[in-house]
């Protein structure tokens, strides 16, 4: 029957349905074939599938994430990184690394950071003549960073639904963040010479760098406001995204004046439509969850992967291999809160630190965001630069590729994960 479930939902999925009502109908009708319980435990399991203390984060980053976008403070940011490394070749594929990074500590996003850095950096790297191909692939790939490093809203996901601890998940993310962004320098570095972009003469000066910081400080400061409370726990993590939200409205509003009362009602509105998309799924999820439960799926997969006599090492590069495929055909969401709960358990049999397979898993998941046919930030990139889809895979693939080897290294170098949360910890 569990066959059956997953194959009604790739059914429906194929058919053009949204991905929630595919997952919610083919769970009702797995109800209905079963015939052992009533349709009332649909209402129940998708209320207890959003039924959780941690969730309202979600929206309250997304909300920080919209304000920074349409505040202009992502502009503010860009123009920052690129006094220091706009002057390099290729200089502001690097400012696009920088700023996503900092983004990254706001918005948790990887879709929220491609849309507004995208949005901001694509057409000044097509004036200073950088291909569209080019400018696409690194804000892309950039943009993954956001669900990585703190905070991040997949590790909200992971720790709900595991018992993790958010705070480790959240700080096992930082050394990776930073090696992905140090990855895709290199790239960046091999790229611009190869295309041989020009290099750019700027004025450097003492004025200019206070000037741009007094422009930006307040921009820089949000994402360390919310790390560190996260970190130290001085404040819940739903009371620093509140906080956050605050601080990016008073900035937004008093200092910048970059928007007025009147924008906030869209502002919000886009924030809450955005973030009912995401609730919802969890919603369904949480009917999934229940059927995964009462088929012992967990059980039977243990029982295969016993009979298979895996090692972790093994293990790690068959649950690699399944996430990745599973990024290319499904949304990381419902992958990750249908499978991580099932293959936590085992991951844990066998040895394997639990917050260095939650970060794996994530990374895995955020991936398959670049990669066809669902690659959610391909979609948004093809817009935003005007590119055909087929162009924008061809040209995405080599920075994908260096993100995997990110991903192989803290796979199997679990210690640049676990290092600093088990020394802050």
């Amino acid at each position: 029957m569990i066959i059956f479930l997953f194959a009604m939902m790739f059914l429906f999925i194929g058919l053009g349905f949204s991905l929630w009502t595919a997952m919610g109908v083919s769970g009702m009708i797995y109800i209905l074939l079963k015939g052992e319980f009533s349709l009332r435990i649909l209402v129940q399991t998708m209320v207890g599938g959003i039924d959780s203390t941690v969730l309202p984060a979600i929206p309250f980053f997304i909300c920080v994430g919209t304000l920074m976008n349409r505040s202009g403070i992502t502009k503010k940011l860009a123009d920052f990184a690129d006094f220091f490394v706009g002057r390099f070749r290729g200089g502001l594929a690097y400012v696009s690394i920088v700023v996503s990074l900092i983004m990254a500590g706001v918005s948790g996003s990887a879709v929220a950071d491609a849309s507004s850095v995208s949005a901001v950096l694509h057409p000044i790297m097509k004036d200073r003549g950088y291909d569209d191909e080019f400018a696409a692939a690194i804000n892309s790939s950039s943009a993954v960073i956001g669900p990585i490093f703190p905070p991040s809203i997949p590790m909200i996901f992971i720790s709900v639904i595991s018992g993790l601890s958010l705070g480790k998940l959240f700080v096992g993310g930082i050394v990776p963040g930073i090696l992905m962004a140090l990855f895709l320098t290199i790239m960046v570095a091999f790229t611009s010479r190869r295309k041989n972009y020009r290099t750019l003469k700027t004025h450097m000066s003492l004025s200019r760098f206070f000037s741009l910081l007094k422009d930006s400080i307040f921009a820089i400061i949000a994402p360390l406001i919310i790390i560190a409370g996260v970190i130290f726990g001085f404040v819940t993590l739903v009371e620093v995204a509140a906080l956050a939200i605050l601080y990016v409205l008073f900035i937004s509003l008093f200092i910048y004046r970059s928007i007025t009362f009147n924008d906030l009602f869209p502002i919000f509105k886009e924030s809450a439509i955005f973030s009912s998309s995401i609730m919802i799924i969890f919603a369904v999820v949480g009917l999934f969850q229940y059927i995964v439960a009462i088929e012992q799926l967990g059980d039977k997969l243990l029982h295969v992967i016993q009979g298979l006599h895996m090692s972790k090492h093994v293990f790690l590069i068959f649950t690699t291999i399944f996430f990745l495929l599973m990024g290319c055909i499904l949304d990381a969401v419902p992958v990750m809160l249908i499978f991580f709960p099932v293959l936590l358990p085992i991951s844990i049999q066998l040895g394997i630190d639990p917050i260095h397979f939650g970060v794996v898993v994530v990374l895995n998941l955020m991936i398959g965001l670049l990669t066809p046919p669902i690659g959610g930030i391909l979609f948004i990139q093809t817009k935003i630069a005007n590119l055909d889809f087929d162009r924008m895979v061809k040209c995405i693939w080599p920075y994908t590729l260096t993100l995997i080897a990110v991903l192989l290294l803290i796979t199997y170098v679990p210690i640049l994960v676990t290092f600093l949360p088990n020394l802050l910890f």
